[in-house]
């Protein structure tokens, strides 16, 4: 089995909708996302968690702000690409909001 990075990207919108929603809205919001996890099960192996905006650190010792709208992100296990593509199979994040996406990357031994 291999290890694959699921990378959520959502507009900076739809972030700060979700940052005021209530608490309840947030468990609501959620539901979808845990029937993703249970649907998954032992494919899961880091359910992941929401990400705050980012810095891009530069060779010059410099720092500016991304740009790239990185929201959070999972890590699944799967046999190839193939397998881990269809654990995403109508994922909850893209039909949250238009403009959201998914990336999807094997990791590598090093």
């Amino acid at each position: 089995m291999k290890n694959f990075v699921v990378i959520y990207h959502a507009p900076a919108e739809a972030m700060a909708a979700m940052a005021e929603a209530t608490p309840e809205q947030k468990m609501e919001g959620m539901k979808p996302w845990m029937a993703w996890k249970d649907a998954v099960g032992d494919k899961m192996v880091d359910f992941g968690a929401p990400l705050m905006p980012g810095l891009r650190l530069l060779p010059d010792g410099t720092t500016e702000s991304s740009t790239k709208e990185v929201t959070g992100y999972s890590i699944l296990q799967a046999e190839d690409m193939e397998d881990a593509k269809s654990l995403l199979k109508g994922h909850p994040h893209l039909a949250w909001t238009g403009g959201c996406d998914i990336e999807l990357h094997e990791c590598i031994a090093m």
